[in-house]
């Protein structure tokens, strides 16, 4: 007589996703020390969000997040190179994967040196069009704050910002001040009270 097969175990539940890129960020993206930031500022925490934006399933958990905040009626996603370059490529490539139309636009630093001297790389939309600007991590704002200026420059409408982590630093004030509504996926406090509590 063989005997009864063992029943098989239920599969573990898939864990969330907006607590699985916190951890990754804790893990990948966050460090504790004495650092200088780009603002000028020291700091006793780093965040660097490209080992996880430049991650194949780093990017997919962020893009999905950030879609969710992108307004309805927008044509396109934008940002500051070279932090925002995965991000609105990930963002519209989850548009395009839900049936949802949406571009993606890649703020230079500074005037292409040739050909048209352009500011903005990728397909432009109408003007008047309403663009999201993404952000990897805001501190004082002003990244995100001089892509918006040359979208609106460009002749587009900015409303909203949405950034991976927000250091809590005064960038949504910043960002309130420029008529600017700031969405951050996790503040900096979040991402390294995981760090520690990873760590413990």
């Amino acid at each position: 007589m063989r005997a009864a097969s063992p029943m098989p175990s239920p599969p573990a539940p898939a864990e969330d996703p907006t607590r699985l890129l916190l951890k990754r960020l804790a893990m990948e993206a966050y460090r504790r020390g004495t650092f200088k930031l780009a603002s000028g500022r020291q700091s006793e925490h780093y965040v660097n969000c490209k080992p996880v934006s430049l991650s194949g399933r780093g990017l997919a958990l962020i893009s999905t997040a950030m879609l969710a905040h992108v307004e309805e009626d927008a044509a396109a996603v934008a940002g500051l190179t070279l932090g925002a370059d995965p991000l609105v490529s990930g963002v519209a490539m989850a548009a395009a994967l839900s049936g949802r139309p949406l571009d993606a636009l890649i703020v230079r630093k500074q005037a292409k040196g040739h050909g048209t001297a352009a500011w903005l790389e990728g397909p432009l939309p109408a003007p008047g069009s309403i663009v999201t600007v993404l952000e990897d991590v805001v501190t004082t704002g002003g990244s995100a704050l001089k892509a918006v200026q040359q979208l609106q420059d460009a002749g587009f409408r900015v409303q909203r910002v949405v950034t991976i982590v927000d250091r809590e630093e005064g960038g949504a004030a910043a960002m309130e001040s420029a008529g600017l509504e700031l969405i951050s996926l996790y503040r900096l406090s979040e991402v390294a009270g995981c760090a520690l509590e990873l760590a413990a």
